[in-house]
């Protein structure tokens, strides 16, 4: 990671402008939400991941990130079906559940068999690889490169790759004794590789030029 994160941005609880009082009345405080209120929302309009009772907002994807997204997406799917690969490959929004009281929505997942096997049917529990695109704020940006690249590794999740537009850097960490440890940084002009997929790799300048 090249960016320096000199404090911890609020990412906690969303304030944006004032609430529809009367429409927040039909649902829990802050903290007192349970996982299943928290699923009830699926018909909802935004991005909402969950963390121990309470809600965290996420802005809506642009244009340029789903193109990356579907991008990325259309080359794992295409390598799974070559190579005769069990699992399959979810995108955004899919609630994956990380540990009780805990969710994330990451842009694309990948289920090995077995995971997929034994993940219930509605929404995996857990992941083998992840990735997310880094939206440009400095809550997303801490977001994707620190609190996520935590989380993922206690879930134990094999591979986070962090895919970031702005500096057109594709990172690869792979979970080694409980931490991420940095498999590959790969820039334009090189092709990223995945540890765990042998044989899966990806050519970073085809990826952000998806984007347009």
């Amino acid at each position: 990671m090249t960016d320096l994160f000199l404090s911890r941005p609020n990412l906690g609880a969303t304030e944006m402008g004032t609430p529809v009082w009367e429409m927040a009345y039909f649902y829990p405080v802050q903290g007192e939400w349970s996982e299943e209120e928290y699923l009830s929302l699926e018909n909802r309009q935004f991005l909402v991941e969950f963390d121990k009772g309470a809600l965290e907002f996420l802005p809506m994807p642009t244009r340029a990130h789903q193109r990356i997204m579907l991008f990325l997406y259309r080359l794992l799917w295409s390598f799974l079906e070559t190579n005769e690969i069990g699992g399959e490959v979810l995108v955004a929004p899919v609630p994956v559940k990380l540990w009780d009281m805990k969710y994330r929505e990451p842009d694309i997942v990948y289920l090995s068999a077995v995971r997929a096997e034994q993940s219930d049917e509605k929404y995996p529990f857990g992941a083998d690889l992840v990735m997310e695109i880094v939206s440009d704020s400095v809550q997303d940006r801490y977001r994707d490169w620190v609190t996520k690249r935590e989380e993922y590794a206690r879930a134990g999740i094999t591979e986070y790759w962090i895919v970031d537009p702005r500096q057109k850097l594709l990172t690869v960490l792979r979970l080694s004794d409980g931490e991420y440890a940095v498999f590959g940084e790969f820039g334009e002009g090189e092709w990223a590789a995945s540890a765990l997929l042998d044989g899966f790799t990806v050519e970073v300048t085809a990826v952000f030029a998806a984007a347009a």
